[in-house]
């Protein structure tokens, strides 16, 4: 799959469903709910999804492409800006535990490796000021993940 991440990532290639990254970005906070199977896509680590192990997989060689390529730079900032608006828009994931806390972790992390810490961390940073100011009653075992992430 090495190559297939960094195709989708510049708006160049499908995931593995058939969707652009346009079509994902596209998708309503519903259907973001919904499905399971983009995050992997917008957000890649270098180690398989347990939920979605067909995921991609990050190489060396596919961080430093991505790390190098404008449009999969520009593809990351524009799928943290509608995540960041998927987050702020819906109240479901302000529990204790939910399956988003999950790619929360997951979008730091890529950020992290793909973009860099000043993203990752100011990510990181509205998801926690949003947990803040509702009172979420989310896990410290959520947010320690995230802390680390």
């Amino acid at each position: 799959m090495s190559g297939a991440i960094q195709a989708f990532l510049e708006g160049a290639g499908p995931d593995a469903r058939g969707r652009s990254l346009f079509d994902v970005l596209a998708m309503d906070n519903a259907a973001l709910e919904r499905n399971h199977d983009f995050i992997q896509w917008l957000f890649p680590l270098r180690e398989p999804s347990r939920a979605m192990p067909e995921a991609p997989v990050l190489t060396d060689a596919d961080v430093e492409a991505i790390r190098n390529s404008g449009m999969a730079q520009y593809a990351l900032a524009a799928a943290t800006d509608r995540m960041d608006a998927f987050y702020r828009a819906t109240h479901d994931w302000l529990m204790p535990n939910d399956h988003n806390h999950l790619r929360i972790t997951r979008i730091i992390r890529s950020l992290r490796l793909l973009v860099g810490d000043e993203q990752a961390d100011a990510f990181r940073a509205a998801i926690l000021a949003r947990v803040e100011a509702t009172r979420a009653p989310v896990s410290a075992r959520s947010r320690g993940y995230w802390t680390t992430a």
